[in-house]
């Protein structure tokens, strides 16, 4: 099927820029929202990014403040991250992980680096699962093999999530929380 080459070859080819490669002035909200669907594989009619999203992660303290009304590269390392990570995560799960990579003492620029190694590896891997060629009446056996191993890697990552909250404080909550929980 022609259609499954495309995704193998999407999913083998298609990466987010590298860090050097993001914008180096600052983008206005309206340039972030139509920049990130650009850095990630997507299928479907649904907004990948909205600003009420972008100023949601910012209040649930996701991620950092705009410079003024301007979105760095630190902004968009993390929202490429956000926007990955939440198709298979809650927020507060999102947040966690986030924040455990930033207690590692790493800069903004490392951690993206990470993040993109990993994408890479997970959808190489994913790629190199699917059939070369393929029937239609294959699909359902193959949506049936994705899903299951999703539901198993989510499990894992909810158990890996739960140990790591364990041992670690809550991730800090944005100024605008703190504010408003000391009313």
């Amino acid at each position: 099927m022609e259609e499954l080459k495309e995704l193998k070859a999407r999913m083998q080819e298609q990466r987010p820029v590298d860090w050097e490669s993001f914008p180096d002035i600052g983008l206005y909200m309206d340039q972030v929202v139509s920049y990130l669907p650009r850095q990630l594989i997507h299928y479907g009619d649904g907004e990948l990014l909205t600003s009420a999203m972008v100023n949601n992660y910012i209040k649930d303290g996701l991620l950092p403040r705009a410079e003024g009304k301007r979105y760095s590269r630190t902004h968009l390392g993390y929202l490429t991250a956000i926007c990955v990570l939440k198709q298979v995560l809650s927020v507060k799960e999102t947040n966690r992980l986030i924040a455990a990579g930033t207690e590692r003492k790493r800069t903004t620029e490392e951690l993206y680096a990470y993040f993109c190694r990993q994408l890479d590896a997970a959808l190489s891997e994913t790629a190199q699962s699917l059939p070369e060629e393929g029937e239609e009446e294959d699909l359902p056996r193959l949506a049936l093999d994705l899903a299951l191993r999703s539901y198993a890697d989510r499990l894992a990552c909810q158990r890996v999530l739960d140990i790591l909250a364990q041992h670690t404080p809550e991730p800090k909550r944005s100024s605008r929380k703190k504010e408003r929980a000391g009313k």
